[in-house]
């Protein structure tokens, strides 16, 4: 029978190795850059879109804007 120092003692070396085992998983930071220039260019053909369509220009700027929480998700 643990008394309850070894117990939490016990728990502290279990939290230990789980997080040793669980590694950090970083985003891909090339896969980062490609879609955050894509979403550029998008956004881009959007601003040059204002004068000629607003319709037009409104859904670049939102698919850049959809491309760009994506690009946070990567």
């Amino acid at each position: 029978m643990y008394n309850l120092y070894e117990f939490f003692l016990m728990l502290n070396e279990e939290e230990k190795m789980e997080k040793r085992n669980n590694k950090m998983k970083y985003p891909d930071a090339k896969k980062h850059q490609q879609i955050s220039f894509i979403k550029s260019g998008i956004r881009i053909i959007g601003y040059i879109f204002i004068p000629l369509s607003l319709v037009w220009a409104t859904i670049f700027l939102v698919i850049s804007e959809v491309v760009g929480i994506y690009e946070e998700l990567v």
